[in-house]
Protein backbone atom coordinates (compact mmCIF):
# COMPACT_ATOMS: atom_id res chain seq x y z
CA UNK A 1 0.00 0.00 0.00
CA UNK A 2 2.75 2.50 0.89
CA UNK A 3 4.87 2.59 -2.35
CA UNK A 4 2.57 4.98 -4.14
CA UNK A 5 1.09 7.23 -1.61
CA UNK A 6 -0.64 10.20 -1.89
CA UNK A 7 -1.51 12.03 1.26
CA UNK A 8 -4.15 15.05 1.47
CA UNK A 9 -3.79 17.04 4.45
CA UNK A 10 -7.03 19.38 4.39
CA UNK A 11 -6.87 21.92 6.34
CA UNK A 12 -8.68 25.16 7.57
CA UNK A 13 -7.03 27.51 5.35
CA UNK A 14 -4.51 25.43 3.28
CA UNK A 15 -4.14 22.17 1.61
CA UNK A 16 -0.88 20.21 1.65
CA UNK A 17 -0.59 17.04 -0.60
CA UNK A 18 2.30 14.69 -2.32
CA UNK A 19 3.71 11.50 -2.51
CA UNK A 20 4.73 9.83 0.72
CA UNK A 21 8.57 9.81 0.88
CA UNK A 22 9.20 13.16 0.05
CA UNK A 23 10.28 16.15 2.88
CA UNK A 24 7.39 18.33 2.05
CA UNK A 25 3.74 18.18 0.42
CA UNK A 26 4.75 19.04 -3.36
CA UNK A 27 1.31 20.91 -3.53
CA UNK A 28 0.45 23.62 -1.15
CA UNK A 29 -2.18 26.25 -2.23
CA UNK A 30 -5.52 27.90 0.21
CA UNK A 31 -8.12 25.98 0.73
CA UNK A 32 -10.28 28.05 -1.44
CA UNK A 33 -13.19 27.98 -4.03
CA UNK A 34 -14.97 30.12 -5.70
CA UNK A 35 -18.21 30.06 -7.24
CA UNK A 36 -18.63 32.03 -10.77
CA UNK A 37 -22.05 32.73 -11.42
CA UNK A 38 -23.45 31.02 -14.81
CA UNK A 39 -26.47 32.69 -17.48
CA UNK A 40 -28.90 30.51 -16.69
CA UNK A 41 -28.77 30.66 -13.15
CA UNK A 42 -26.68 34.14 -11.70
CA UNK A 43 -26.97 33.36 -7.81
CA UNK A 44 -24.55 32.21 -5.90
CA UNK A 45 -26.28 29.63 -4.44
CA UNK A 46 -27.92 27.93 -7.47
CA UNK A 47 -27.17 24.14 -7.99
CA UNK A 48 -25.89 25.11 -12.14
CA UNK A 49 -22.98 27.77 -10.91
CA UNK A 50 -19.33 26.53 -11.82
CA UNK A 51 -16.95 25.85 -9.03
CA UNK A 52 -13.20 26.32 -9.68
CA UNK A 53 -10.50 26.28 -7.02
CA UNK A 54 -8.41 29.67 -5.57
CA UNK A 55 -9.53 33.09 -5.64
CA UNK A 56 -11.11 34.73 -9.11
CA UNK A 57 -10.15 38.36 -9.95
CA UNK A 58 -13.15 39.30 -11.87
CA UNK A 59 -15.31 37.96 -9.12
CA UNK A 60 -13.30 38.72 -6.13
CA UNK A 61 -16.76 38.21 -3.72
CA UNK A 62 -17.44 34.78 -4.43
CA UNK A 63 -14.68 33.01 -2.94
CA UNK A 64 -15.00 30.86 0.45
CA UNK A 65 -13.45 28.29 2.62
CA UNK A 66 -15.14 24.49 2.14
CA UNK A 67 -13.66 24.03 5.86
CA UNK A 68 -13.91 26.00 8.50
CA UNK A 69 -12.63 25.61 12.19
CA UNK A 70 -11.68 22.02 11.60
CA UNK A 71 -15.15 21.23 10.03
CA UNK A 72 -16.01 20.67 6.43
CA UNK A 73 -19.28 23.02 5.67
CA UNK A 74 -18.75 22.44 1.76
CA UNK A 75 -18.59 19.00 0.78
CA UNK A 76 -19.04 20.09 -2.97
CA UNK A 77 -15.83 22.20 -2.65
CA UNK A 78 -14.25 19.40 -0.42
CA UNK A 79 -14.63 17.15 -3.31
CA UNK A 80 -13.80 19.60 -6.19
CA UNK A 81 -10.27 20.12 -4.29
CA UNK A 82 -10.04 16.40 -3.81
CA UNK A 83 -10.54 16.01 -7.40
CA UNK A 84 -7.89 18.20 -8.65
CA UNK A 85 -4.95 16.53 -6.09
CA UNK A 86 -6.06 13.01 -7.47
CA UNK A 87 -6.19 14.05 -10.77
CA UNK A 88 -2.81 15.51 -10.86
CA UNK A 89 -0.75 12.93 -9.12
CA UNK A 90 -2.35 9.99 -10.84
CA UNK A 91 -0.94 11.02 -14.43
CA UNK A 92 2.18 9.33 -13.16
CA UNK A 93 1.00 6.91 -10.20
CA UNK A 94 -2.33 6.02 -11.54
CA UNK A 95 -2.70 3.32 -8.59
CA UNK A 96 -1.84 4.94 -5.92
CA UNK A 97 -3.32 4.39 -2.21
CA UNK A 98 -4.33 7.50 -0.15
CA UNK A 99 -4.08 8.92 3.08
CA UNK A 100 -6.56 11.90 4.32
CA UNK A 101 -5.86 13.24 7.52
CA UNK A 102 -8.83 13.88 9.52
CA UNK A 103 -9.75 16.64 12.42
CA UNK A 104 -10.24 15.12 16.27
CA UNK A 105 -13.35 17.09 15.74
CA UNK A 106 -14.86 15.34 12.82
CA UNK A 107 -18.03 13.75 13.23
CA UNK A 108 -18.95 10.23 12.32
CA UNK A 109 -21.66 11.38 9.32
CA UNK A 110 -18.60 13.05 7.89
CA UNK A 111 -16.35 10.55 8.07
CA UNK A 112 -18.73 8.16 6.33
CA UNK A 113 -19.14 11.37 3.51
CA UNK A 114 -15.01 10.97 3.14
CA UNK A 115 -15.47 7.18 2.53
CA UNK A 116 -17.92 7.80 -0.20
CA UNK A 117 -16.30 10.07 -2.21
CA UNK A 118 -13.27 8.79 -2.11
CA UNK A 119 -14.31 5.00 -2.85
CA UNK A 120 -17.19 6.00 -5.22
CA UNK A 121 -16.89 9.64 -6.93
CA UNK A 122 -12.55 9.34 -6.95
CA UNK A 123 -12.85 6.04 -7.13
CA UNK A 124 -9.79 5.28 -4.75
CA UNK A 125 -8.55 1.65 -3.89
CA UNK A 126 -7.20 1.58 -0.49
CA UNK A 127 -7.71 4.61 1.96
CA UNK A 128 -6.63 5.40 5.64
CA UNK A 129 -8.03 8.33 7.22
CA UNK A 130 -5.52 9.60 9.97
CA UNK A 131 -6.06 11.71 13.04
CA UNK A 132 -4.19 14.75 12.16
CA UNK A 133 -2.64 15.54 15.75
CA UNK A 134 -0.96 12.20 16.10
CA UNK A 135 0.53 12.64 12.97
CA UNK A 136 2.51 15.41 13.92
CA UNK A 137 3.38 13.49 16.60
CA UNK A 138 5.20 11.20 14.42
CA UNK A 139 6.61 14.04 12.14
CA UNK A 140 8.72 14.58 15.11
CA UNK A 141 9.64 10.80 16.05
CA UNK A 142 7.95 11.01 19.31
CA UNK A 143 5.50 8.39 20.90
CA UNK A 144 5.29 10.87 24.02
CA UNK A 145 4.96 14.34 24.52
CA UNK A 146 2.28 17.28 24.26
CA UNK A 147 1.32 18.46 20.41
CA UNK A 148 0.00 22.01 20.21
CA UNK A 149 -0.77 22.97 17.02
CA UNK A 150 -2.38 25.85 15.90
CA UNK A 151 -3.12 26.59 12.07
CA UNK A 152 -5.91 28.86 10.23
CA UNK A 153 -8.87 27.68 12.26
CA UNK A 154 -7.89 26.08 15.43
CA UNK A 155 -5.40 26.04 18.38
CA UNK A 156 -5.65 22.39 19.68
CA UNK A 157 -3.68 20.80 22.59
CA UNK A 158 -3.54 16.69 22.97
CA UNK A 159 -1.04 14.91 25.32
CA UNK A 160 -0.02 11.51 23.48
CA UNK A 161 1.58 8.49 25.82
CA UNK A 162 3.34 5.97 24.09
CA UNK A 163 1.52 6.77 20.52
CA UNK A 164 -1.97 6.72 22.16
CA UNK A 165 -3.61 9.89 22.66
CA UNK A 166 -4.98 10.59 26.08
CA UNK A 167 -8.28 12.09 24.83
CA UNK A 168 -9.92 13.60 27.81
CA UNK A 169 -6.99 15.70 28.51
CA UNK A 170 -7.16 17.55 24.75
CA UNK A 171 -8.38 21.03 24.33
CA UNK A 172 -9.27 22.79 21.40
CA UNK A 173 -9.53 26.84 21.07
CA UNK A 174 -11.17 28.80 18.53
CA UNK A 175 -9.03 31.08 18.24
CA UNK A 176 -6.46 31.10 15.41
CA UNK A 177 -4.89 32.15 12.46
CA UNK A 178 -8.39 33.74 11.26
CA UNK A 179 -8.93 35.42 13.80
CA UNK A 180 -5.62 37.18 13.90
CA UNK A 181 -6.46 38.14 9.96
CA UNK A 182 -9.85 39.32 11.08
CA UNK A 183 -8.09 41.62 13.29
CA UNK A 184 -5.64 42.89 11.59
CA UNK A 185 -8.31 43.66 8.81
CA UNK A 186 -10.33 45.94 11.38
CA UNK A 187 -7.12 47.29 12.50
CA UNK A 188 -6.20 48.34 9.56
CA UNK A 189 -9.36 49.25 7.08
CA UNK A 190 -11.63 50.40 10.19
CA UNK A 191 -15.23 50.33 9.24
CA UNK A 192 -13.83 49.65 5.13
CA UNK A 193 -12.60 46.20 5.77
CA UNK A 194 -13.66 43.66 3.48
CA UNK A 195 -12.05 40.14 3.68
CA UNK A 196 -12.71 40.16 0.10
CA UNK A 197 -10.99 43.09 -1.05
CA UNK A 198 -7.84 41.79 -2.98
CA UNK A 199 -5.74 44.56 -1.87
CA UNK A 200 -6.55 44.63 1.54
CA UNK A 201 -6.34 40.66 1.73
CA UNK A 202 -2.68 41.06 0.19
CA UNK A 203 -1.97 43.71 2.68
CA UNK A 204 -2.94 41.44 6.12
CA UNK A 205 -1.14 38.55 4.53
CA UNK A 206 2.12 40.35 3.81
CA UNK A 207 1.36 41.46 6.96
CA UNK A 208 1.33 38.59 8.81
CA UNK A 209 3.84 36.67 7.06
CA UNK A 210 6.55 39.55 7.31
CA UNK A 211 5.84 41.96 10.03
CA UNK A 212 4.56 40.34 12.93
CA UNK A 213 6.04 38.33 15.60
CA UNK A 214 5.43 37.64 19.23
CA UNK A 215 6.89 39.83 22.24
CA UNK A 216 8.57 38.21 24.93
CA UNK A 217 6.93 40.43 26.98
CA UNK A 218 3.96 42.47 26.13
CA UNK A 219 4.61 45.72 27.88
CA UNK A 220 8.03 46.10 27.48
CA UNK A 221 7.59 45.26 23.52
CA UNK A 222 4.80 48.44 23.66
CA UNK A 223 7.59 51.23 25.22
CA UNK A 224 9.89 50.21 22.73
CA UNK A 225 7.90 50.52 19.73
CA UNK A 226 6.13 53.89 21.20
CA UNK A 227 9.36 55.21 21.67
CA UNK A 228 10.38 54.88 18.09
CA UNK A 229 10.57 57.95 16.36
CA UNK A 230 7.84 58.07 13.33
CA UNK A 231 9.55 56.53 10.24
CA UNK A 232 12.52 55.20 11.71
CA UNK A 233 12.15 51.39 11.39
CA UNK A 234 11.68 50.77 7.54
CA UNK A 235 9.72 47.77 8.06
CA UNK A 236 6.83 49.07 9.64
CA UNK A 237 5.11 50.30 6.86
CA UNK A 238 2.64 48.90 4.10
CA UNK A 239 1.64 51.02 1.15
CA UNK A 240 -1.84 51.66 -0.08
CA UNK A 241 -2.79 51.15 -3.66
CA UNK A 242 -1.76 55.13 -4.89
CA UNK A 243 1.52 54.15 -3.36
CA UNK A 244 1.09 56.44 0.05
CA UNK A 245 3.69 54.75 3.29
CA UNK A 246 1.13 54.30 6.12
CA UNK A 247 3.31 52.99 9.58
CA UNK A 248 1.73 50.25 11.41
CA UNK A 249 0.85 50.62 14.85
CA UNK A 250 2.95 48.49 17.48
CA UNK A 251 0.11 46.54 18.64
CA UNK A 252 -0.18 45.47 14.98
CA UNK A 253 3.07 44.67 14.70
CA UNK A 254 2.76 42.47 17.89
CA UNK A 255 -0.56 40.56 16.49
CA UNK A 256 0.07 37.27 17.61
CA UNK A 257 0.61 37.88 21.20
CA UNK A 258 -3.20 37.11 20.94
CA UNK A 259 -2.16 33.45 20.89
CA UNK A 260 -0.33 34.29 24.34
CA UNK A 261 -3.02 37.15 25.86
CA UNK A 262 -6.45 36.50 24.37
CA UNK A 263 -7.83 38.92 26.60
CA UNK A 264 -6.12 41.65 25.33
CA UNK A 265 -8.32 41.09 22.23
CA UNK A 266 -11.37 40.49 23.27
CA UNK A 267 -11.23 36.62 22.66
CA UNK A 268 -12.21 34.46 24.95
CA UNK A 269 -9.15 32.20 26.70
CA UNK A 270 -6.94 30.07 28.08
CA UNK A 271 -4.12 31.29 26.45
CA UNK A 272 -2.10 28.55 24.70
CA UNK A 273 0.50 27.92 27.53
CA UNK A 274 -2.69 27.85 29.99
CA UNK A 275 -4.08 25.62 27.92
CA UNK A 276 -0.67 23.25 27.65
CA UNK A 277 -0.57 23.62 31.57
CA UNK A 278 -4.50 22.24 32.02
CA UNK A 279 -4.13 19.75 29.69
CA UNK A 280 -1.21 18.11 31.36
CA UNK A 281 -2.33 18.71 34.54
CA UNK A 282 -5.83 16.61 34.10
CA UNK A 283 -3.31 13.73 33.18
CA UNK A 284 -1.78 10.92 35.39
CA UNK A 285 0.61 12.39 37.21
CA UNK A 286 3.20 10.04 36.60
CA UNK A 287 3.41 11.11 33.36
CA UNK A 288 3.64 14.88 34.03
CA UNK A 289 7.08 14.78 33.95
CA UNK A 290 7.59 13.02 30.44
CA UNK A 291 4.20 15.53 28.65
CA UNK A 292 6.41 18.40 29.69
CA UNK A 293 9.74 17.76 28.38
CA UNK A 294 8.05 16.64 24.93
CA UNK A 295 5.84 19.63 24.46
CA UNK A 296 5.74 19.51 20.34
CA UNK A 297 4.91 23.01 18.62
CA UNK A 298 3.41 22.77 15.21
CA UNK A 299 0.77 24.73 12.76
CA UNK A 300 1.95 27.67 10.62
CA UNK A 301 1.16 30.28 13.71
CA UNK A 302 4.15 28.66 15.67
CA UNK A 303 6.17 30.04 12.83
CA UNK A 304 6.27 33.56 14.04
CA UNK A 305 9.34 35.01 15.41
CA UNK A 306 9.40 34.33 19.02
CA UNK A 307 6.33 31.95 19.73
CA UNK A 308 7.81 28.85 20.60
CA UNK A 309 10.61 31.01 23.12
CA UNK A 310 7.53 32.51 24.73
CA UNK A 311 5.99 28.83 24.88
CA UNK A 312 8.93 27.93 26.66
CA UNK A 313 9.83 30.78 28.86
CA UNK A 314 6.02 30.38 29.96
CA UNK A 315 6.01 27.16 30.85
CA UNK A 316 8.84 27.06 32.65
CA UNK A 317 8.81 30.31 34.41
CA UNK A 318 5.20 30.36 35.35
CA UNK A 319 4.74 26.32 36.32
CA UNK A 320 7.26 23.99 35.66
CA UNK A 321 10.36 25.56 36.82
CA UNK A 322 11.59 22.53 38.57
CA UNK A 323 11.05 20.06 35.79
CA UNK A 324 13.31 19.65 32.73
CA UNK A 325 11.16 21.25 30.00
CA UNK A 326 11.47 21.28 26.54
CA UNK A 327 9.79 22.28 23.29
CA UNK A 328 10.40 20.62 20.06
CA UNK A 329 10.46 22.76 16.66
CA UNK A 330 11.07 21.24 13.42
CA UNK A 331 11.66 23.69 10.42
CA UNK A 332 9.07 22.17 8.21
CA UNK A 333 6.53 22.49 11.53
CA UNK A 334 4.02 23.85 9.15
CA UNK A 335 3.77 20.59 7.62
CA UNK A 336 4.12 18.30 10.01
CA UNK A 337 0.85 16.58 10.00
CA UNK A 338 1.35 16.04 6.08
CA UNK A 339 5.40 15.11 7.53
CA UNK A 340 3.41 12.51 9.93
CA UNK A 341 1.19 11.03 7.63
CA UNK A 342 4.65 10.73 5.13
CA UNK A 343 6.00 8.04 7.82
CA UNK A 344 2.56 6.47 8.55
CA UNK A 345 2.45 5.62 4.58
CA UNK A 346 5.42 3.10 5.49
CA UNK A 347 4.59 1.59 8.39
CA UNK A 348 3.55 -1.62 8.22
CA UNK A 349 1.76 -1.47 11.87
CA UNK A 350 -1.05 0.76 10.30
CA UNK A 351 -1.65 -1.98 7.58
CA UNK A 352 -4.57 -2.84 9.84
CA UNK A 353 -6.05 0.66 9.63
CA UNK A 354 -6.37 0.58 5.95
CA UNK A 355 -9.86 0.55 3.98
CA UNK A 356 -9.78 -0.90 0.68
CA UNK A 357 -12.50 -0.39 -2.08
CA UNK A 358 -13.30 -3.97 -2.17
CA UNK A 359 -14.05 -3.98 2.03
CA UNK A 360 -16.18 -0.44 1.75
CA UNK A 361 -18.52 -2.07 -1.27
CA UNK A 362 -18.68 -5.26 1.16
CA UNK A 363 -19.52 -3.08 4.08
CA UNK A 364 -22.32 -1.37 2.29
CA UNK A 365 -23.66 -4.78 1.47
CA UNK A 366 -24.05 -5.94 5.09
Amino acid sequence: MAARTIIIDHGSGFLKAGLSGWNEPQMVFPSVVNYIPCRENPGPSYARRRVSLGIDIYHPDTFSYPVQRGRILNWEGVEHIWSFVLETHRREHEDSSVIVTESPLREPVDRQKTLEIMFELLDVRSLLLADQLEMSLYASGLLTGVVVDSGYGLTRVQPFHLGRPLRPSGKTLEFAGQDLSAYLFKSLFKEDSNQHNLFQLDTVTNTQMNKCYVPQNLGEALDFRQSLPSGSDETNTYQLPDGTPVELTPMQRLAPEMFFSPQVFDLEGPSISQAVLDSIQTCEAYVHPLLISHVVACGGNTLYPGFTNRLYKELIEDHFSSTKTTVWVGSNRNFSVWLGASVVAHLSTYKSEWMTKEEYDESLRQ
